[in-house]
């Protein structure tokens, strides 16, 4: 098509999202298979990358936006404008957990964090008690500096002894077969208590001047 040179794009092909050192394909295609076909960046100068008609310029492409152009009769055409942004994604998943604590009494607020170190390209699930109810509240952090990682804060407000059990984690690579787990053991207790374990008797006899001791072991 002559008037249409550039395949029309759908908004979602205009957005590529890409991990880190991964080739990618930019689907500027053409009506026309032996088109003439130049990759322009967003400073306006020409990229050269291999041009497939069917499926578009393919290579490594830093950030940034891209064009394509073709002309057809002496006149220049344009293609939407495609944007690349590149995510970071280890092969390897880190992944920590930690809760501040792990006992605590029945209206007490628990919070437990699970952290993915060096990874964009992530999907985390919570495992809890409370979960089939859907009473945590998610809060997802991306950091970036000094160094990248996701945070996710799970948060159950109002502790009940039913909160009880495993607090678990578990983080999959959105592009590779790779999981990994973490959990922690939180206890909730109907009220806080205190035992006491005395290492002396209920009647101990002290000579004058003695110096005694008396230990209690305090739990």
């Amino acid at each position: 098509d002559p008037d249409m040179p550039f395949v029309p794009s759908i908004p979602e092909d205009q957005f590529i999202l890409v991990e880190e050192g991964d080739p990618t394909i930019i689907p500027c295609r053409t009506s026309d298979p032996s088109a003439a076909v130049t990759l322009i960046n967003s400073l306006d100068k020409a990229v050269y990358a291999f041009y497939d008609s069917k499926q578009g310029f393919i290579g490594n492409f830093p950030a940034g936006s891209y064009t394509c152009t073709t002309t057809v009769k002496g006149v220049e055409f344009k293609s939407d404008e495609f944007l690349i942004y590149i995510l970071r994604a280890t092969s390897q998943l880190p992944v920590e957990i930690e809760a501040l604590k792990t006992v605590y009494k029945t209206g007490e607020t628990i919070v437990v964090t699970c952290v993915v170190f060096d990874n964009e390209v992530v999907n985390l699930q919570w495992n809890y008690p409370g979960k089939v109810k859907e009473k945590g509240l998610i809060k997802l952090d991306d950091i970036k500096v000094p160094s990248q990682k996701l945070v996710y804060t799970l948060t159950i407000p109002e502790a009940s002894v039913k909160d009880t059990g495993d607090y678990e984690c578990t983080a999959r690579h959105a592009t590779k077969e790779v999981k990994e787990n973490k959990k922690v053991v939180i206890t909730v207790h109907d009220k806080g208590f205190v035992h006491l374990e005395p290492q002396f008797s209920p009647l101990e006899a002290v000579n004058l001047h003695e110096v005694k001791n008396f230990v209690v072991d305090v739990q």
